[in-house]
């Protein structure tokens, strides 16, 4: 049809035609073949847009609305986005994860590339999505959201079952019912089940609670895991960078990475600068992979972020990605094993084996008593007569016999400790949590109370990570705030390409219009409002003005970050290097004026003069961050860069140095006292900062780390360099007097943490960037920070400081020693009622042939023991005391001799006791023997009530002091108390009691009251440091040295004696 009608103008303008009739016939020609063209114009659009949408779309969608003018240019910004709702059900999500996860290169270009799938997915690269609710919701659901769908926790269920799977449960198990059985064979089923029963009840009772204690742990770990796994993202919505949750992030949001973090979704790379991830997580590759947009675009999750920066499209999240699916088939392991809960493993095993040898002794004793014919009318069966008893009589007697040895093994498990640390580590665990410490690995919460050495950062953690500029230093001149519009334009423009187009921070314009918003680390974020506010810097401006061609980003090691920029004008290329303003000075050999001239560096004067300037700010507690420029050609920036790759490299010599910021970055007011309370409690601090040796000495001795009289001491204040040239012997020589290691690399600080632990200290290491992870690994514990921290320090670290502050790092310590003395109240406690139930227990089965206490009560006493005891004892608070003792260490025995004389004393005084009862109670108290062991029994377990109060304080003689602010613990008590009492006058038939008179009662708890002045008077025993076992090895070591005379001297009267 169009032929037909450029054909018909064609004859008409052929035609004999008047001059205006011509004029007409060509106006209308013209404007018809605009509109023809046009129309040809956005049919071959439509048609291109069809093409990308029979693969991504399944049904038709509303496009983003272009200016026909700006078709052809790539820059976002001229794109003129109209926000419409829109429906993205229609996109084939599997083929465009297929080809994420497959790192199709070919499938991609189908898709039309990056930018093909981002205008799929209705996301501008420049300016993100919508910051909508409903834009976010309809995305989840159409795309899933960012989570993934782990093991549920164990439920209550679980731990009640293997709690049954435990031998000595089941074999009282077997006891209790062949019990049953012959009790209700003998005296019918209304009374004969009282025996069998009550076993059943009190076994199961213990059960119980054991399960639920566990149960309660791993819904803690549970709660906490949920927590430690919800990072933070940066992101673009609505053309503003903000932080939100990884769990908020959709598919279609650009994302924001640097350095160090974890990648939170599958995506495609946008833009970015030299970006580096470890895949080792998905691959097990160590070699790190290069990301770019043409020939690797794909991100995973899981990955980390080795080097660069970018911005990343979403494609894919949640249980869509890589590592979703491997995620959702790991089960997350709660049964860690901590190293003091290994060392209580090896100590239970050990009280076990003597428990289960007291247990088969009382077991032969009291069968040969009983086939013997001397068992006592009371033992609770019918003595044996030989062939006139029963086959049931017998068997019910040796039924009996098993049950009270099972028993007495039961008691002697101290199956209470494991169950203790548990209790303990899970309540400081959330205690922690409070307190701005978030607990990665169970082992750091003892591990900390054993820390002789903290090796701290400066920035964030010393300080309050607040910066400021507050000097600006333009050659030799200083430049006062208000001077600033003095300097020469050009130098002004050379300031603006070096901060605006050297950072990875970003400047945008707030919603209210008024301040711009930066995002950064805390020293970017000064440089660049400094610059916008001081220096007038228009960072929209700038980057249109100017191309970055290539990046070098900042790293620990260098301390220095450089780019290389093209000038859109004039096609001129410049170099720009900004760090550490000695490491930048050293590049130089000129320096700008305000005036715009530059002066030679080369001569020692000038060169002094800047060294003598930085060495000012840094003594004044100032961060010296210098910049330096120059202009080169084309071919000066082609090259290899540092990791040998060929393409554009940037120059770093024969720079001009543009000029010296200084930041200020206070110390946290309550640092100081922090420093000194880890001093008074016997932990070293050590300050590693990779700041100017000037900086590193203001800033420690604000802190109080470094004294008045530092001067005069050698090897207290040393360089990075200067402390891994030492050799291995003067590096173990000088660690210890080391309290400031200034422009120190991780590796000087990995190269510390190992000479530390090799002189037997117990090391804790704070640590932010992704190189700090060798060491944090090292450490004994790693200590990442929360704010500033990147994620692969996080996940290298025990403990995570969410406060980025000192004095939560001892907070930690202060909660560790309160978790391995809470350990050692309860080993205490329960050693106590171990000695004193198996001795009083043998006793009583070889001298009158039957044990005093029931299986029964003695279950009621392991459940006071065990469970009831680790609640109490397990969830006492830190006191102000922990921080006045000595570091345990590596070597510190678990039980010291403090608690050997206060458990023995307390132990001897309840076998003396109970031998009492036992031979001598029903003349002495003039009662039947049911009553007789039913006093015995109550005085036993309040005794254990009473015990539990001496406990709490293994040396202070005051030992209720703070114990009204422990509510547990006292309702714990007064638990304990109401059940005894309920056990002894209510349970008769179950317990095997008898009712007490209110003076029995009396005489019970007066005898158990006894507990306390004994144990406060046996406090007055001074005992020695030295462990106990270690005069053991000596006598050995003595006996070792004169073995030979020994011999000599014996053999020498063996020929004496034959002569």
């Amino acid at each position: 049809m169009p032929e037909t009608n450029f054909e018909l103008c064609g004859t008409l303008l052929a035609t004999g035609l008047t001059k205006a009739q011509k004029r007409w016939r060509i106006a209308y020609t013209t404007i018809y073949s605009v509109r023809v063209m046009l129309s040809l114009t956005r049919e071959i659009i439509s048609r291109r847009n069809q093409d990308h949408s029979e693969i991504l779309l399944s049904e038709p969608y509303d496009a983003l609305d272009i200016e026909p003018s700006n078709v052809e240019c790539k820059s976002v910004s001229n794109v003129k986005r109209k926000f419409v709702r829109f429906s993205v059900s229609g996109v084939d999500k599997n083929k465009l994860i297929k080809t994420v996860k497959e790192k199709d290169i070919s499938s991609l270009a189908e898709l039309g590339g990056v930018e093909g799938v981002a205008a799929a997915l209705r996301t501008d690269p420049e300016n993100g999505i919508r910051d909508d609710d409903e834009e976010i919701r309809r995305r989840q659901e159409n795309f899933g959201s960012n989570t993934c769908q782990k093991p549920p926790p164990k439920g209550l269920f679980y731990f009640v079952v293997e709690a049954f799977k435990d031998t000595t449960i089941i074999i009282l198990l077997v006891c209790a019912a062949l019990a049953l059985g012959f009790g209700i064979k003998e005296h019918g089923g209304k009374e004969g089940w009282y025996e069998g029963g009550s076993i059943f009840v009190a076994v199961f009772l213990v059960v119980v609670v054991s399960a639920f204690s566990n149960f309660r742990q791993e819904v803690q770990f549970d709660k906490l895991s949920k927590i430690s796994d919800n990072i933070k993202v940066d992101v673009v919505r609505d053309g503003r960078r903000r932080s939100i949750s990884i769990f908020d992030l959709v598919v279609g949001d650009v994302v924001c990475l640097k350095i160090g973090d974890q990648i939170p979704a599958d995506g495609l790379f946008l833009t970015g600068h030299s970006l580096q991830v470890d895949e080792s997580s998905m691959t097990g590759e160590s070699d790190h992979v290069e990301v770019d947009s043409d020939r690797n675009p794909f991100l995973f999750s899981g990955s980390k972020v080795d080097d660069g920066y970018a911005q990343m499209l979403v494609v894919s999240v949640g249980m869509n990605t890589a590592w979703g699916e491997m995620m959702s088939s790991i089960t997350r392991d709660t049964n860690e094993r901590t190293p003091l809960q290994a060392r209580l493993d090896k100590l239970t095993s050990y009280i076990g084996k003597v428990g289960l040898s007291v247990a088969f002794l009382v077991l032969v004793v009291m069968f040969i008593r009983y086939f013997t014919r001397k068992t006592s009318v009371d033992s609770g069966f019918k003595k044996y007569d030989g062939s006139k008893t029963s086959v049931d009589d017998i068997l019910n007697a040796v039924v009996k016999i098993i049950a009270a040895a099972v028993t007495i093994v039961v008691v002697a498990i101290p199956e209470g400790l494991p169950l203790a640390v548990t209790l303990t580590l899970a309540y400081s665990m959330k205690r922690m949590m409070a307190d701005h410490a978030m607990v990665r690995k169970l082992s750091a919460c003892e591990t900390m109370g054993s820390a002789t050495v903290i090796c701290t950062d400066k920035t964030g953690t010393l300080t309050l990570n607040q910066m400021k500029v507050t000097k600006f230093w333009l050659g030799q001149e200083c430049v006062a705030e208000d001077s600033f519009k003095s300097i020469e334009s050009r130098v002004l423009e050379l300031f603006h390409q070096g901060v605006g187009l050297n950072t990875i921070g970003s400047v945008s314009n707030s919603v209210s219009g008024s301040e711009p918003e930066i995002s950064g680390s805390p020293t970017e974020k000064a440089i660049l409002s400094w610059a916008v506010s001081d220096l007038g810097m228009d960072m929209e401006k700038l980057k249109q003005n100017y191309n970055i061609l290539h990046v070098e980003t900042f790293n620990s090691e260098k301390k220095r970050s450089g780019v290389l920029v093209k000038k859109n004008a004039d096609n001129t290329i410049h170099v720009h290097w900004k760090g550490a303003a000695e490491m930048i000075l050293a590049m130089c050999s000129n320096y700008y004026e305000s005036n715009g001239e530059t002066r030679r560096l080369m001569d020692e004067d000038g060169r002094s003069a800047m060294e003598k300037i930085i060495e000012g700010m840094a003594a004044s507690s100032l961060r010296c961050i210098a910049f330096a420029h120059k202009q080169v050609l084309e071919e000066e920036s082609e090259g290899n860069d540092d990791q040998g790759n060929c393409g554009r490299r940037i120059k770093d010599e024969g720079l001009t140095l543009l000029g010296i910021v200084g930041l200020k970055d206070p110390c946290r007011p309550e640092v100081k006292k922090a420093v000194e309370d880890c001093e008074s409690a016997g932990v070293k601090i050590k300050m590693i900062t990779g700041d100017n040796v000037f900086t590193a000495k203001a800033i420690a001795t604000e802190c109080g780390i470094l004294g008045a009289d530092y001067k005069g001491k050698d090897g207290v204040v040393v360089e990075g360099v200067e402390f891994r040239n030492y050799t291995l012997e003067d590096r173990m020589e000088k660690v210890d007097k080391i309290k400031v290691m200034a422009r120190s690399s991780p590796f000087d600080k990995l190269l510390m943490v190992q000479c530390l632990k090799q002189k037997g200290h117990v090391v804790a290491v704070t640590g932010d960037g992704t190189n700090d992870a060798p060491a944090l690994k090292e450490a004994d514990i790693g200590l990442s920070m929360g704010i500033q921290g990147t994620e692969v320090a996080k996940e290298s670290s025990d403990i995570v400081i969410l406060d980025d502050d000192f004095t939560t790092v001892v907070t930690v310590l202060r909660w560790g020693r309160c978790v391995y003395n809470n350990i050692q109240k309860f080993i205490q406690f329960q050693l106590t009622v171990n000695v004193a139930a198996l001795v009083i227990n043998f006793i009583a089965a070889v001298s009158a042939g039957e044990v005093p206490l029931t299986a029964v009560q003695l279950l009621w006493v392991n459940l006071i023991m065990d469970t009831l005891g680790a609640l109490a004892l397990a969830t006492d608070r830190p006191t102000k005391e922990l921080m006045q003792k000595k570091p345990v260490g590596r070597t510190e025995p678990l039980i010291t001799n403090t608690m050997w004389r206060n458990l023995l004393a307390q132990a001897l005084y309840q076998i003396a006791i109970l031998l009492v009862f036992q031979f001598k109670g029903e003349s002495m108290f003039k009662v039947t023997p049911e009553v007789n062991d039913t006093l015995m029994f109550n005085t036993f377990v309040l005794c254990q009530v009473f015990n539990e109060f001496n406990s709490r304080k293994l040396e202070k003689k005051n030992v209720f002091s703070g114990i009204l602010k422990n509510k547990l613990f006292l309702g714990i008590v007064a638990v304990t108390v109401i059940l005894q009492v309920v056990m002894v006058e209510f349970l008769k038939n179950f317990a095997d009691t008898r009712k007490l008179k209110l003076s029995q009662w009396g005489i019970c708890i007066v005898i158990a009251a006894i507990t306390w002045p004994i144990g406060c008077m046996v406090k007055f025993i001074p005992v020695s440091d030295k462990p106990f076992f270690s005069y053991n090895e000596r006598f050995r070591h003595i006996f070792t040295i004169f073995r030979p005379s020994i011999c000599h001297k014996m053999q020498t009267n063996r020929s004496d004696l034959e002569c």
